[in-house]
């Protein structure tokens, strides 16, 4: 008789199989699920060596794959590595000021202090009317010893102080670069604010954290994960084009560090990377050499823990900022946003995107493309077409990431093709009142329409774009499952809510085929991986209001326990 290694049983096993089969015990053997079914059917599996595990009612998922994550940098941009300026950790700019003060203190003059996290839509300040944005001279004064650079939420801009902007040479004379905003006050001088590929101006010339301290971030990342029932992840951009991000990162060494995590036995989660060939505004012409570059520095490892699948670009930056490449002009600005590629002209800047996406689709790789305004969705979606036209290709499974303000007909040209789509559900409930102001409640209710995605036939999966929200997948399903404002309580657009059963394959299922991975992971089926999550309830016996109150009890990696609660 062949047992069990491991038998939990009196519970909601929910395998997320094609039929959404809820069963009540499961039986674990040698890594693998062994068999699901009834308390009575997994009995007979249970030998003098088997733990037990007596769900009494709980709940068990297959492990979560939080699909667009970016561990490397969550990780170093977290306390203790960096401050955190996140709601509700601070919710003023007056507490900003505050905690740069703080580290001011506890610094060596001239070092740097680095943040992340802050947020306009959650700084009363901003939220009164006092103020649209932060500015250098709210943090000049407390710092007039240290550079600082702080990154707001989404990752597309930074606040630094005069001190900064002195030791890059930013001054009111600097050119932002291709894809890049240096804010300006009325006299012309930065305000300390800068955008999209203009924060590489500072970024790129403070001092990296050395690579051990890189590789223990990602380590204790991993670990905090695990503790989230988190067992797989993408890290969406690692490469070259990263080596000005957080202090280098997100760059070509990031890799290396996971494959030693992996050598090491410390990495508990499957981890699938998209190389980052190219940062803002670098010419195409650069990509293939590069991806060719980063391949061949690769190392042997095991690509059920570790596997670099394909490649991010950037086509344009994020609706907040105003940068995100729209038909309609924003709000009082009349902006329209812009692509964030080479290009001296918005036609060249297209024509380049196409050749990038090409490129990524003649090497035989996956392409994920950043883009989140309509105009620009609409050129990434004809350039996965025309690449495939012109080098067909069968399961190339590119994807838009992000995609805020995808239309109904490029979702379904998605789905025709087998590609997919990555929606952001908690950054939603996070920014739902701030996006009324700066698109219209119309447009704001349409973003991210989970719904439509998820009966387009796309791939469809969700993620938290970790460090922009905190990796919590419970917030990211009921915010499908809502679509309620985090700060006032609203619902837009309720007519894209979705069910319990989408809102769980978005983050299991779907994201396992986002990776190439479906046939081994993603469902708690026998034969697939052992990666499962134990919550303290039943989600579906919870109000979608009060899910993120579930808490996670137990997560397994490989059949084996990487988190215990208490």
């Amino acid at each position: 008789m062949e047992f069990a290694d491991t038998v939990l049983r009196g519970g909601r096993v929910y395998t997320l199989d094609e039929g959404f089969t809820v069963a009540q015990a499961i039986a674990l053997r040698d890594g693998a699920v062994l068999a699901t079914g009834g308390d009575d059917e997994v009995s007979d599996l249970i030998g003098p060596g088997t733990r037990v595990v007596e769900l009494a009612g709980r709940a068990v998922l297959p492990g979560i794959d939080d699909s667009h994550l970016h561990g490397a940098a969550w990780g170093i941009g977290s306390p203790p590595y960096s401050l955190d300026l996140s709601y509700p950790a601070v919710r003023s700019i007056a507490e900003i000021v505050e905690t740069v003060r703080g580290a001011a203190g506890t610094t060596t003059p001239g070092d740097w202090i680095v943040g992340q996290g802050w947020d306009v839509g959650y700084l009363r300040e901003c939220l009164d009317g006092e103020r649209a944005i932060p500015h250098r001279s709210d943090i000049d004064g407390v710092s007039p010893d240290h550079p600082v650079c702080l990154t707001d939420f989404s990752g597309h801009m930074v606040l630094v102080n005069s001190a900064a902007l002195r030791l890059a040479g930013v001054d009111r004379d600097t050119v932002a670069p291709a894809g890049g905003v240096i804010d300006r006050d009325e006299s012309g001088e930065p305000t300390g604010i800068l955008r999209e590929g203009a924060q590489d101006l500072v970024q790129s010339i403070i001092p990296r954290p050395d690579y051990e301290t890189r590789k223990r971030a990602i380590a204790d990342a991993v670990r905090r994960l695990n503790a989230l029932g988190i067992t797989a992840y993408t890290e969406p951009g690692l490469g070259p084009g990263g080596e000005g991000v957080l202090g280098g990162a997100l760059g070509g060494d990031a890799i290396r560090a996971y494959e030693e995590l992996v050598a090491s036995g410390e990495l508990t989660a499957r981890v699938s990377v998209l190389m980052l060939p190219l940062a803002m505004g670098e010419t195409a012409d650069r990509l293939e050499t590069r991806v060719r570059e980063q391949q061949a520095g690769l190392g042997e490892t095991d690509p059920r823990l570790l596997n670099v699948i394909g490649v991010k670009l950037f086509a344009d930056g994020v609706p907040p900022n105003e940068t995100a490449y729209m038909y309609e002009p924003y709000g009082p600005s009349q902006g329209h946003g812009a692509l964030c590629v080479h290009g001296a002209s918005e036609p060249l800047q297209e024509a380049e995107l196409r050749r990038a996406i090409d490129a990524v689709h003649r090497l035989g790789l996956q392409a994920g493309v950043h883009v989140t305004g309509d105009h620009g969705i609409d050129i990434t979606v004809d350039a996965f077409v025309e690449a495939n036209e012109r080098h067909p290709r069968d399961d190339a499974r590119h994807y838009v990431i992000h995609g805020d303000f995808i239309s109904d007909e490029r979702l379904a040209q998605l789905g025709e093709r087998g590609y997919g789509v990555n929606m952001n559900p908690g950054i939603k409930a996070q920014i739902t009142d701030l996006m009324d102001s700066v698109v219209g409640e119309e447009l704001s209710a349409r973003q991210w329409p989970t719904r439509s995605a998820a009966e387009s036939g796309a791939t469809f999966c969700a993620s938290s774009d970790a460090p922009v929200t905190a990796p919590d997948w419970l917030a990211g399903v009921a915010g499908m499952m809502t679509r309620r404002s985090k700060a006032t309580g609203r619902v837009s657009g309720p007519e894209q809510r979705v069910g319990l059963e989408t809102a769980l394959r978005a983050y299991t299922t779907n994201a396992a085929r986002q990776s190439f991975a479906e046939r081994w992971r993603g469902s708690l089926e026998p034969g697939k991986v052992a990666d499962l999550v134990v919550l303290d309830g039943d989600p579906a016996s919870v109000d979608p209001e009060r899910l993120t109150e579930l808490r996670v009890d137990l997560t397994l990696f490989g059949g084996a326990p990487v988190y215990e609660r208490g």
